[in-house]
């Protein structure tokens, strides 16, 4: 497939420190991508600059071929969409609410939910299993349940690329397996599905390719298999790690071992 977003010679800067390094990436229909790396790593940053929502300090982001940061945001959110790692918990909506509010960039300024809007939301909310919080309020759902009723947002503006920053950091192990599940079955119909993620093994298991960044630059990039080295997050994360393949998955499985002296920076 061809690609649909690419990154190109990427810089990004916060005040007098540089937070991405010439990033370069290209990123087809279909795969799920995760993003992993320590805190720190402009995990967050490239994904807002892959959303439209931070412009570059040099390079582009490229959409279908064209600049992201030339269009106007609702065009770019008929394309993606994105989930952030901070969830609002004090909106004073219902779920199904929350998720209609994906549907804006398919509306005009004024204009009622169409019959399209109103099927689109019930798609969304169906397939990540909160049909029955509807007409719950936000502020009364658990950490998992608002999880999904964002990402049910996110799947009802029916993007082509979905971002997401580190969904599953703050939810129990089934809440964990179940949205990665989710987004492992939607690159099934073509979707782009890009994450950040802590969780190393669920990274290897659930993801097509990886990216690791280390200090805002691409320390390598490709399947888990190429990528989780143990000397690659020795340099990464300073820990030395045992990698071994999951007989279950197939997948690489790592432990962590013990810390080891960091390199210095780039």
């Amino acid at each position: 497939m061809s690609t649909v977003i690419a990154v190109r010679q990427l810089w990004q800067r916060a005040e007098s420190k540089t937070i991405l390094h010439d990033v370069n990436l290209e990123m087809r229909p279909g795969r799920f991508i995760g993003l992993i790396g320590p805190n720190g790593s402009g995990k967050s940053t490239l994904l807002r600059a892959m959303g439209g929502l931070r412009r570059p300090a040099a390079g582009e982001v490229l959409l279908d071929g064209a600049c992201l940061h030339r269009m106007k945001p609702k065009a770019v959110a008929r394309h993606i969409a994105y989930v952030p790692q901070d969830l609002s918990a004090e909106l004073d909506f219902t779920a199904e609410e929350i998720v209609m509010l994906g549907r804006y960039a398919h509306r005009g300024r004024f204009a009622s939910a169409s019959a399209a809007d109103r099927e689109a939301v019930r798609e969304a909310m169906r397939t990540t299993g909160i049909t029955s919080l509807a007409d719950r309020r936000v502020t009364e759902l658990s950490g998992g349940q608002r999880q999904m009723v964002f990402i049910a947002k996110a799947l009802a503006q029916q993007p082509r690329i979905l971002l997401l920053d580190e969904p599953i950091s703050a939810l129990d192990i089934r809440h964990q397996l179940r949205v990665m599940k989710l987004l492992q079955e939607r690159t099934n119909a073509g979707l782009l599905v890009v994450a950040a993620l802590h969780d190393l093994n669920l990274a290897a298991r659930f993801c097509d390719e990886l990216i690791l960044l280390r200090h805002g630059h691409v320390l390598a990039s490709g399947a888990p298999e190429c990528v989780m080295t143990s000397e690659r997050l020795r340099q990464a994360y300073g820990v030395e790690a045992s990698i071994r393949r999951d007989e279950r998955t197939g997948k690489p499985a790592v432990t962590a071992l013990d810390e080891v002296r960091m390199q210095a920076a780039y």
